[in-house]
């Protein structure tokens, strides 16, 4: 068995963030039901633009693998009923939505424990669901401004500037799964569910790590840095070969060592300005300066291999095209291929989540409501009670909308 393939999650997702925290789960094993509001055509990441086509994009399928689709309007009666069944037979209820809306709609556990005492309800939001801003939406880009990270990021001559990957969503994902199978553990060893209240915020500043303990404690400023620089580890940044760019870093004195070495500079070792961490920060206006000359007179290639035989650590600024054919990508199972009926083989990055020795096995993403005939017969309705719960709205306007 795949480790998670006893657990069942009704998810309320949708985007980015939300559906990034549970893919992971999915390709574990877990059976992740997404509700999709027909009222809105489903999750809004299945029209992202560029790459879209109806309601299927490369953004939906990238974050959507390995899930069903369920049509299911949770404003009506009807639809609330269904969900309501669900709950009775799942581990856990999982949602990114804005911090007021999970006890607007009911979906937190006080709202859901009579049904079954053990659910998990995982809410990850902008915000948390509580503080004074619970009912702001939260966004990455808002989030790496407010958190302080784009303070940080860029060049010291230029704006501030945000990742260029959306680490706060993806990290919010992260802890938002990590979350959730901690209150799946602690529900199956003591038999009672809770809520989770992980939010985008609360990870974001989570992830000030270091500088928020070095600022607290000593009154540090944390600065931008020329070249991507580390704030403490000289030389530990960015360098500018002469076809390219690559980064070495010296987080131990030994790496300095064989350094000076590796690109025949054995004088700069010897000079006391440089003898160690502290006297190197002190001086790196006169020791980068050496550095960038030195590893612009030859290609990145040639760095590469004469430092990374001397165990100086040391790598190539890729482009994503240069990333993706890295052998090492290649060698790690890192690309993975799913069939879909209108993007013909889709190819995209596998989760880095491991367990075990079994090869993880890919779906591609559900079109929407696919898996309605296969839900409501898991959930025992007879064809009258489908029927029923039909007329009655639960299921949106129309039941039989992208089944395949």
């Amino acid at each position: 068995m795949k480790p998670l393939q006893d657990v069942r999650i009704i998810s309320l997702e949708q985007y980015g963030a939300g559906p990034f925290g549970s893919v992971h789960l999915a390709d574990l094993g877990a059976d992740v039901i997404k509700i999709e509001d027909p009222n809105v055509g489903g999750d809004v990441g299945r029209y992202v633009p560029p790459y879209n086509d109806g309601e299927d994009s490369l953004f939906f399928e990238t974050f959507n693998r390995n899930k069903r689709s369920l049509s299911l309007d949770l404003s009506s009666p009807a639809g609330r009923a269904v969900f309501e069944d669900l709950v009775r037979t799942s581990d856990a209820v999982y949602s990114n939505l804005r911090g007021d809306v999970p006890a607007k709609i009911g979906i937190t556990y006080d709202d859901l424990k009579h049904l079954n005492p053990a659910i998990v309800c995982c809410s990850l939001t902008g915000f948390g669901m509580t503080g004074p801003r619970a009912e702001e939406p939260g966004y990455d880009y808002i989030l790496q401004g407010l958190a302080g990270w784009m303070s940080v990021t860029g060049d010291p001559e230029g704006p501030p500037t945000k990742s260029g990957l959306s680490l706060v969503d993806y990290s919010g994902g992260f802890v938002a799964a990590i979350s959730l199978l901690s209150g799946l553990h602690a529900a199956k060893r003591d038999g009672i569910g809770g809520d989770c209240d992980v939010s985008l915020y609360d990870t974001a500043m989570s992830l000030l790590t270091y500088p928020a303990t070095w600022h607290l404690n000593a009154g540090f400023e944390p600065v931008r840095t020329k070249n991507s620089a580390h704030p403490s580890l000289v030389p530990f940044q960015a360098f500018e070969a002469s076809d390219g760019w690559l980064v070495v870093g010296c987080a131990k004195e030994k790496f300095w060592e064989r350094l000076v070495v590796a690109i025949d500079r054995p004088d700069l070792g010897a000079d006391p300005r440089f003898a160690n961490f502290a006297l190197r920060g002190e001086n790196q206006d006169e020791l980068l300066p050496i550095l960038e000359q030195t590893f612009a007179t030859q290609p990145v290639d040639y760095w590469l291999s004469r430092l990374q035989p001397a165990g100086v650590p040391s790598g190539p600024i890729n482009d994503v095209a240069q990333a993706l054919t890295e052998p090492h990508t290649r060698a790690r199972g890192l690309l993975v291929e799913t069939e879909h009926p209108t993007f013909g083989t889709v190819r995209q990055v596998a989760s880095p989540v491991r367990f075990g020795s079994e090869p993880t096995q890919y779906r591609r993403a559900p079109l929407r409501n696919e898996h309605f005939d296969e839900i409501v017969r898991d959930l025992g309705y007879s064809t009258e009670r489908v029927a029923e719960l039909t007329g009655q709205g639960a299921f949106g306007k129309q039941t039989s909308e992208a089944r395949a």
